[in-house]
């Protein structure tokens, strides 16, 4: 197994698609996100899946169960399982974030360049790993 090497901070800045799954491991899955202007991810509640956020430019607000934080540039956020969360880009230009899955919440490989594709087509985790 070779796993996931790369300059992270570069992939998520660069990234425009609303989610890309760039690695997807047993337990683990690595996910790039960006969110336009006042777009979010959505209310949404992982029964089985802690998840950890790092926002890599740009501003927001995310909501864990009743609690509201202003989140940034260099921000982290780690939501357990259970939670209803939210991630709302509050700013005038994309809100740019890294997310961390344990265990994989989306089958490997997938590319959704913007959020109404991805409700359309929200593909779960089968079991297939990127290796």
């Amino acid at each position: 197994m070779k796993g996931y090497k790369g300059n992270i901070e570069k992939e998520t800045l660069e990234n425009d698609n609303f989610r890309k799954v760039i690695y997807t491991g047993g337990h683990l899955q690595l996910v790039l996100m960006s969110l336009k202007p006042g777009e979010e991810i959505g209310e949404e509640v992982h029964q089985n899946n802690d998840q950890f956020f790092r926002f890599e430019s740009g501003t927001g607000k995310c909501t864990i169960d009743e609690n509201n934080y202003h989140v940034t540039e260099g921000d982290a956020i780690v939501v357990p399982a259970g939670a209803k969360h939210n991630v709302i880009n509050t700013g005038t230009e994309a809100f740019k974030m890294y997310t961390i899955y344990g265990p994989p919440n989306h089958q490997d490989g997938i590319i959704r360049s913007t959020k109404e594709e991805a409700d359309r087509k929200d593909e779960k985790f089968e079991g297939v790993t990127s290796e």
